[in-house]
């Protein structure tokens, strides 16, 4: 499949009708145009020049395959972006090209690439030029009419009709003919209902309104083109942050190359105010780094060297060097902007809903047209002009333009405001269905707590020795217990001696020889050499009852001192559920492998409702299961012993610096790390989901109160075209409002 970039879409309806075109030309059954994303996805073998005229009769084209590559390549992920911009295929997420094949097309790329965007820029402008002509066309449609009615009456009557007439064309010409080419084929649709519209207005004599109808369609097509492009520049101004180029190091020699050609172990030179290229790790110098394009935190962060560091993060003062870990198309900001860009081309279930109402209302319109023409003259004695006219306004009031809009813009607006936030949708049905949980369950390592074992108590029996030899056993180790412990023995400030034939003892901890002595460093079995007094096994019970894991320090007869560690609860996690249940989450449950006291302990802590403990995958995947018969639920997790419950889960959220394995099985991404954002993610989906019951409820609501107005036979054409305008204008308005964040 060639992906194509598509400006000059006029609505929903009519991208519809033009997939169904093209659909029917040789091998065209699986192509797509997706209206929100402004892409068109075709079958090599479909005829090019064929599908050009489709679209030129929607006053649509084709931006050029290899420009498409250049607005949205810089998000993809696994794929050849030299192979994607001329037409060749990958399926996502399979990493097969050999390092010899990237680095020969690194320049190739970046010249591809040059020349791709200065494309697309050349089509960006005509595009503009596009609509500044269509302005022009309505600008002087709209003074010939005023000229026309200023003459009526004044001149003879056939001069004022060349006027309407000649306004009218200008205006209306393109609906028209599309409009009688779908009726010849009998295909009923916005362009058709226009066309019957305006010739029954002309029959029956009513020039200026039919001249007015047509210029109020056409300002209304313009504004409804210009809302969607508002909402698509948006989510394309979140695709332009990916860097370029880079400054690469190698023997002393600093050399601009693109970001293609960059590889894992490369060393870039990033100078301030320049975006570092890909993921990897300051090695050189200290600076204040932006990542709010990956986070969507607004306060830099200090980099010293060791630190890691994001792609497409801001360098704000110092020169750093980054040694790269990852290729860019593997980085953290790829996978952004790729899972960005899917996310457009997904439908939710109501927009899915609307395109199938929409399809059989049209028709359902023209019959009721028919009725409001036929009934009133053929049974209660009505005037034949007065019905038909009343018919023809019932059609322009039908026109589904504002209902088709109600929910595409307001999800672009949505995705695009998440992702300014380092919330990644993968699509609007995610964005949807994250606006309807009302259950929560977390993962507690890495999710709830910081996935960092820390000394919570500490009791010493030996004073003089328990914090250094502790120190002593554990400089060396790598173990997570470990490195809490070595915290602390700094923090108190111990002098830590050397020790000798250190060695594990599976299962229980560490003997080493310190100073001429033996110590052993471990949980209560590691002292199988003396029994345990009973207050220090009182001492052991107590740490257990409060969910704190054991490691005792002893000698060859006694207890030197306890340590009593935990996971580090973070600090965001009690507020964050608080503000969870104001929106409305009424379950909160915590999912872990810990033992049940410590899950206890933090579920008391942070305030979640229900705590299991000592769960293996299988067994977070069936509470999963049976919290879902209950209610609509999100999991949220980090490990890949998460993977399987959030796949099994309503809507599956992963921690951005989680395995790969929870981030792709995830709808939903947090990528800073914490759950700080989750309250704004599920507030911006709430308002989304609300903003679209709205603008169908407005769209449908002012159709009925025009349609009701054909009672007392009171409908008028401009108004019926004033108050489809109308509605079509304020539901776009209305979901760009999405986009706009309130400062609370």
């Amino acid at each position: 499949m060639i992906e194509y970039r598509v400006k000059g879409l006029s609505c929903g309806n009519c991208a519809r009708t033009l997939e169904e075109e093209i659909r029917r030309l040789d091998h065209g059954e699986s192509a797509s145009l997706s209206f929100a994303s402004g892409k068109l996805k075709l079958d090599e073998r479909v005829p090019l020049d064929r599908v050009k005229q489709i679209l030129k009769s929607d006053r649509a084209y084709l931006v050029e395959a290899a420009a498409a590559a250049a607005q949205s390549g810089s998000g993809m992920i696994g794929e050849d972006r030299h192979a994607h911009a001329h037409g060749h295929s990958h399926e996502h997420g399979h990493n097969h090209h050999s390092h010899g094949h990237e680095h020969s097309h690194g320049h190739e790329a970046g010249e591809a690439n040059e020349h791709s965007r200065a494309n697309a820029h050349e089509h960006d402008h005509s595009h503009a030029h596009g609509n500044k002509r269509m302005i022009v066309q309505l600008a002087v449609s709209a003074a010939i009419y005023v000229a026309a009615l200023v003459m009526d009456g004044r001149v003879p009557f056939s001069v004022a009709v060349s006027f309407y007439l000649i306004a009218a064309a200008l205006s209306g010409y393109a609906t028209f003919i599309k409009g009688a080419r779908n009726l010849l084929r009998l295909k009923f649709n916005i362009d058709t209902l226009m066309t019957v519209a305006l010739v029954g207005a002309v029959s029956i004599g009513e020039w200026k309104e039919a001249t007015l109808v047509a210029i109020l369609f056409g300002v209304n097509e313009l504004l409804e083109g210009l809302g969607m492009e508002k909402a698509r520049r948006s989510m394309e101004r979140l695709l332009s942050v990916a860097p370029k180029q880079a400054t690469k190091l190698e023997d002393g020699v600093e050399t601009i190359v693109p970001i293609a050609a960059l590889q894992a172990g490369d060393t870039v030179v990033v100078k301030p105010g320049e975006k570092i290229p890909s993921d990897g790790a300051v090695v050189f110098g200290r600076s204040s780094v932006n990542e709010a394009a990956i986070t969507g935190e607004s306060l830099p962060l200090e980099k010293a060297e060791g630190d890691p560091v994001f792609g497409g993060s801001i360098n704000n003062e110092g020169v750093i060097r980054v040694r790269i870990g990852k290729a860019y198309k593997d980085s953290s900001l790829a996978r952004i902007l790729h899972l960005v860009e899917e996310a457009q081309e997904t439908k939710t279930p109501t927009e899915l809903f609307i395109d199938r109402f929409a399809k059989y209302y049209t028709p359902l319109i023209m019959i009721v047209a028919a009725l409001v023409v036929l009934v009133p003259p053929l049974l209660l004695d009505g005037d034949w002009t007065k019905w038909l006219y009343q018919g023809l306004a019932v059609l322009i009031v039908g026109c589904p333009c504002a209902l088709i809009l109600s929910s595409p813009i307001a999800i672009l607006s949505g995705i695009a405001r998440s992702a300014r936030n380092g919330i990644l949708v993968k699509g609007g049905v995610h964005l949807e269905q994250l606006g309807k949980l009302d259950t929560l369950a977390f993962d507690k390592t890495g999710t709830l707590t910081k996935g960092e074992p820390h000394v919570e108590r500490m009791t010493a029996y030996d004073q003089e020795r328990f914090l250094p030899v502790a120190g002593a056993i554990e400089k060396s180790s790598s173990h997570p217990l470990a490195k809490a412990i070595m915290k602390e023995v700094e923090r108190a400030g111990a002098a830590i001696p050397e020790a000798a034939d250190a060695r594990a003892v599976p299962g229980r901890g560490a003997v080493a020889e310190c100073e001429g002595e033996t110590y052993w460093l471990g949980n209560e079995n590691i002292v199988e050499h003396f029994d345990i007094p009973a207050p220090v096994r009182a001492e052991i019970d107590a740490y257990k009852q409060d969910g704190l894991t054991i490691v005792l320090v002893a000698d060859r007869s006694r207890v030197l001192g306890l340590f009593g560690i935990a996971d580090e609860i973070r600090e965001e996690s009690a507020s964050v559920l608080s503000a969870l249940r104001r929106l409305g989450i009424r379950r909160a449950v915590m999912l872990t492998g810990d033992h049940a006291k410590t899950a206890e302990k933090v579920a008391r802590a942070v305030g979640v409702d229900e705590a299991y403990g000592n769960l293996l995958p299988e067994e977070k995947v069936a509470k999963v299961k049976r919290l879902s018969e209950e209610g609509i639920v999100g999991m949220i997790g980090d490990g890949i012993n998460d993977a399987p419950a959030l796949a099994s889960a309503s809507l599956g959220i992963a921690m951005g610096k989680g395995t790969d394995s929870a981030i792709e099985t995830a709808d939903i991404v947090l990528m800073q790390d914490h759950l700080g954002k989750l309250p704004e993610a599920i507030r911006t989906a709430k308002r989304v989901n609300r903003t679209i019951r709205f603008n169908i409820a407005v769209s449908l609501g002012l159709k009925l109160a025009a349609l009701l107005l054909t009672l007392p036979g009171w409908l008028t054409l401009w108004f019926a075209i004033l108050s489809d305008m109308g509605a079509t204008v304020f539901v776009t308005l209305v979901s760009l409002t999405i986009l706009f964040e309130r400062k609370r």
